[in-house]
């Protein structure tokens, strides 16, 4: 992917916003393939992965499936989260664009995890899944979201051991660098995979956010690209200069990144609670500014239990598994 392929500023007269936008019901609409640019490996058996996309959107949906399931530690933040379930405990967590109206992609997934149950419907066959989304509408045209047919064809697009990376799935219409919608970029989802010992983390993202993507070395890789200079910087230098009343700070609204970080570590219901909070927290140093009132920021953290963590603590492995998802970050956008 480019790193300056600039989002066209649909701020000033956003056609997405008005009466008439093309919606679902306006279309005869096929759930598509969602490859993205590249795939990440990751060696978590038991966990799969699948995408699918509406082009006609562009919107899509990304399923995490664990059959068995896992336990689950929710840690949302900022003011804008859009979320359904919130369970303890998973079978099936569904990432989507088209905002609230993409929470529908969930019921798909829940409907179908049923029908592969057989119907069964007792406490102990039930499936539990949960949606989170993105508001994606800023950068396209329609009022096309995912829905049920986007999320079962998600599901069943799934597989053992790759995740997409790029513009796909959830992340397929994802920005970042709203501090002038006009100097936004194109982002979209990441991941990245760790092992230390027999402990495993896989930590996948969708950056949609109002902030900037940050590497190591303080580069801003992704958003609030200047055309004019050819030059990125963090935002927090244009919130400055508008309290000195140089320029004008016009942050967008209609931002999150969401995350899943899945493990096979037995952690405590409290340690695992800590392990997702550790996780989110750490990610503001790849993604600046970040949990703000206009990020609906929400993270699922995932277990296994198969593996005691053997020489670290859960806080030395939330720390090992916090270097994964800077990666997972940058991988959004690269």
């Amino acid at each position: 992917m480019s790193t300056t392929n600039g989002v066209a500023n649909r701020l000033a007269k956003p056609s997405a916003y008005a009466a008439g936008a093309v919606t679902n019901d306006d279309l005869a609409l096929t759930p598509q393939p969602s490859p993205g640019s590249a795939t990440v490996s990751f060696d978590l058996p038991g966990v799969f992965v699948g995408t699918a996309e509406y082009a006609e959107g562009p919107t899509g949906c990304t399923v995490i499936h664990v059959p068995r399931g896992a336990r689950t530690a929710v840690d949302a933040r900022g003011g804008a989260v859009g979320m359904s379930g919130g369970y303890d405990f998973h079978h099936a967590i569904v990432l989507a664009g088209g905002s609230v109206y993409g929470l529908e992609a969930a019921a798909g997934v829940s409907t179908e995890l049923l029908h592969r149950a057989e119907n069964r419907t007792h406490w102990a066959a039930l499936q539990h899944v949960s949606g989170a989304v993105i508001y994606d509408f800023s950068t396209r045209d329609t009022a096309i979201a995912p829905d049920t047919a986007l999320g079962r064809a998600a599901l069943n697009n799934a597989v053992e051991g790759e995740f997409p990376v790029g513009r796909c799935g959830a992340g397929r219409s994802a920005s970042v660098g709203k501090i002038d919608f006009s100097r936004a970029e194109f982002a979209g989802q990441g991941a990245a995979f760790g092992q230390y010992g027999e402990a495993k983390v896989l930590v996948a993202t969708v950056v949609n956010a109002v902030g900037v993507v940050v590497d190591r070395d303080g580069t801003v890789v992704r958003g609030n690209y200047h055309p004019e200079t050819g030059e990125r910087h963090v935002p927090a230098v244009d919130y400055a200069a508008a309290t000195e009343g140089v320029g004008e700070a016009r942050t967008a609204s209609g931002n999150t990144t969401l995350t899943v970080v899945v493990t096979n570590a037995k952690l405590t219901d409290v340690a695992l609670k800590q392990f997702a909070t550790q996780v989110h927290s750490s990610m503001h140093r790849a993604i600046h500014p970040f949990h703000t009132e206009l990020d609906g920021d929400t993270l699922f953290a995932l277990t296994t239990d198969e593996v005691e963590l053997r020489g670290v603590n859960p806080t030395g492995f939330g720390a090992l598994a916090s270097e994964v998802a800077w990666d997972a970050v940058l991988s959004s956008v690269r």
